[in-house]
């Protein structure tokens, strides 16, 4: 797997949940799509602080940590779908961008582990 595809999915991603988020006008929506937006938005700027880890160790946990966000975002996203805040579409597209990207980050997790 390249890195630069993952550096470029987590962004691609954080653009998505930005436009997902700001589309959503339900005020008593409004904490669902702040979790969504911090949890969305982490991801790809963890993958991009790993890049710059001072050790294995270091980028193995920032790694670690986009997949705990990844995972929270997956939650944000079928809850908002779940109660109506979101469409189908919307919660399709942007969960299986989600899902490719946890894929890939178990992957890269691994490798990194592996080669420690």
């Amino acid at each position: 797997m390249s890195e630069n595809k993952l550096l470029d999915l987590s962004f691609e991603f954080a653009v998505a949940i930005v436009n997902l988020t700001d589309c959503v006008s339900l005020p008593k929506s409004s904490y669902m799509t702040d979790q969504l937006a911090r949890a969305g938005t982490s991801v790809g700027a963890n993958i991009h602080e790993a890049q710059y880890a001072h050790s294995k160790k270091d980028f193995i946990a920032k790694l670690e940590i986009a997949l705990k966000e990844v995972n929270e975002t997956g939650y944000w996203l079928k809850l908002m779908y779940e109660t109506k805040r979101i469409d189908e579409d919307s919660y399709r597209n942007t969960e299986k961008l989600c899902g490719t990207i946890r894929r890939l980050l178990i992957a890269s997790c691994r490798t990194a582990k592996d080669n420690q």
